[in-house]
């Protein structure tokens, strides 16, 4: 663990070179390396990283499966959205905690985990993306684990998650949009129906929908407050429950929130609505729902008048979520950079943006050679 001078002073002060030897968690000969200025100091240094890295070694936990998953459910309530919390703790809850919770943290080696493994894969009754979510929350956890230094690594990551046994072969889910024409003739049936304030909300869903490209939950969270002249701030997320009712929390992540400008046929309708709901509701405030007033339209009735509406144009019926793609194919077939389309749309990757929708870009190819035929050695 030598000490070394280099060529350097600092106010009169030689500098030194402090290297001292250690062990890593994963049990490799490391070495850190410091400066100082003045023997004292580089000696005082030197005995500072002794006592912090000489034959620093993590040691696995003692504690259970149960323990861990105790503290990592406090701790992921404030990293998650509830929704996203309570989805991943009733994996755990249901596909790890019944077989390992006794489990000592220094006791999970590759084949106790593989057993779990294949346990879960021979459940007939669970299907393959209930097996992958239980893997993906359970990987999560452990890493969590490590984090926090009570493993020195995740013994499951190695293990890799489920496939199913079709994976390759299965082709990729086919794109559900309407086209411009289509949404006219839908949205025509829409604005025909709609003769209360109720009833002109789900118009005015749709509208968001189409001309925004933004998810259900967020078009159900805004307020009239988060319209700002043609710009629309998107801000939270509403998750609709059978049972405990709605959870308002924030946008699904952080490339969620975003400013969109309104276009000039949504600005107008917008303001016919508000006018609207301003007659309607004698209490009326800029805190009311944009779509519903005093509450959210509900999901189970907003699909019911989506099945209505696309039945009356003679369209065939698509989801709710297929409004963003319809959003975004109509903004891909006008040649829209994929950047833009991803940051109306609130994706964290522009990389799922392109995986999603590059299929829609008219081929380039011929255009290329064109212009590459033209340069032409003398």
């Amino acid at each position: 663990m030598p000490i070394n001078k280099t060529g350097v002073k600092k106010n009169g002060l030689q500098q030194y070179r402090v290297r001292v030897n250690y062990t890593d968690a994963a049990g490799k000969a490391r070495q850190i390396e410091r400066t100082a200025y003045g023997l004292a100091e580089a000696n005082a240094l030197e005995q500072s990283l002794i006592a912090e890295y000489k034959d620093k070694k993590q040691t696995v936990s003692r504690m259970t499966v149960q323990q861990l998953y105790d503290e990592y459910e406090v701790y992921h309530s404030h990293e998650t959205r509830k929704t996203s919390h309570d989805s991943a703790m009733k994996n755990l809850r249901l596909r790890v905690m019944p077989a390992m919770a006794d489990y000592r943290l220094d006791r999970l080696s590759q084949p106790v985990l593989a057993k779990w493994k294949n346990d879960i894969a021979a459940d007939e009754k669970l299907s393959i993306t209930t097996k992958q979510n239980a893997y993906a929350a359970f990987v999560a956890m452990l890493n969590y684990a490590v984090k926090m230094e009570y493993l020195v690594r995740n013994p499951l990551s190695a293990l890799g998650n489920f496939k199913a046994p079709d994976a390759i072969e299965k082709p990729a889910d086919k794109l559900h949009y309407y086209t411009s024409e289509q949404f006219r003739a839908f949205i025509a049936e829409a604005k025909k129906n709609a003769q209360t304030a109720t009833d002109w909300a789900y118009y005015v869903f749709f509208c968001i929908a189409f001309y925004t490209g933004a998810r259900k939950g967020e078009i159900n969270a805004l307020k009239w407050s988060d319209i700002d002249g043609n710009i629309l701030h998107i801000r939270r997320s509403i998750s609709q429950k059978l049972r405990g009712g709605d959870v308002e929390g924030p946008p699904k992540n952080k490339s969620s929130y975003r400013d969109l400008q309104i276009p000039a046929p949504l600005m107008k309708i917008l303001a016919e609505h508000k006018r609207r709901q301003q007659e309607a509701y004698r209490l009326f405030s800029e805190d009311y729902r944009v779509c519903g007033g005093e509450v959210p339209l509900r999901d189970t009735s907003i699909e019911n008048h989506n099945k209505a509406f696309a039945k009356a144009a003679g369209l065939p019926h698509i989801r709710i979520h297929d409004f963003r793609h319809t959003h975004a194919s109509l903004l891909v077939n006008e040649g829209i950079n994929i950047q833009e389309i991803a940051r109306r749309l609130g994706h964290s990757d522009v990389q799922m943006t392109w995986n999603t929708y590059s299929h829609l870009y008219p081929r380039e190819e011929e255009r290329a050679v064109a212009i590459l035929d033209k340069i032409a050695p003398d």
